[in-house]
């Protein structure tokens, strides 16, 4: 990596369940990593400006993050201009990896599975599952995966600083 901050970006389906959750939850992780930024989140089918989901702000608010953030959030489609900006792009489903790798063949080198540095149930590489329509219970299982997985993003990260 340069001597700039690492710039961190989470790809979804709507960018208004998975990706926000990751987003906020990955910005409380890194206040104390001054060399790791967050871009925030965006989705490959994404409405642009929708709001994000009710349960994904209660799992958020649940967690300290300020409910200022969810009342502001608003979805967004990914770009060119987002991965160019990104230094590490994390998808949540196989789906959404392959969709951005054909999709942007530039970045490809960039992009990564949120699970793939943890192993669930001796699996690394799982997909992050989607709540939407499911219920409170189906976004609390995508916060637990998502505290299995964004410290060991964190230490790739960190890993990956080092050894450039």
């Amino acid at each position: 990596m340069s001597k700039d901050n690492t710039k961190v970006l989470f790809v979804c389906t709507g960018n208004t369940c998975r990706s926000p959750m990751a987003e906020g939850l990955f910005e409380k992780l890194i206040e104390k990593e001054p060399q790791i930024d967050s871009l925030g989140s965006a989705g490959v089918a994404a409405y642009p400006g929708d709001e994000m989901s009710h349960d994904t702000a209660v799992i958020l608010k649940s967690k300290g993050i300020d409910s200022l953030k969810a009342e502001q959030f608003r979805s967004r489609q990914v770009t060119e201009e987002l991965l160019n900006e990104a230094t590490h792009i994390f998808a949540m489903t196989s789906s959404h990896l392959d969709t951005l790798v054909h999709s942007f063949p530039d970045y490809a080198e960039k992009c990564y599975l949120v699970c793939d540095f943890v192993s669930f149930d001796g699996k690394v590489g799982v997909d992050v599952p989607d709540p939407i329509g499911q219920g409170p219970r189906a976004y609390q299982m995508v916060a637990s995966v998502f505290d299995g997985a964004l410290p060991c993003i964190i230490q790739f990260i960190k890993e990956t600083e080092t050894s450039d």
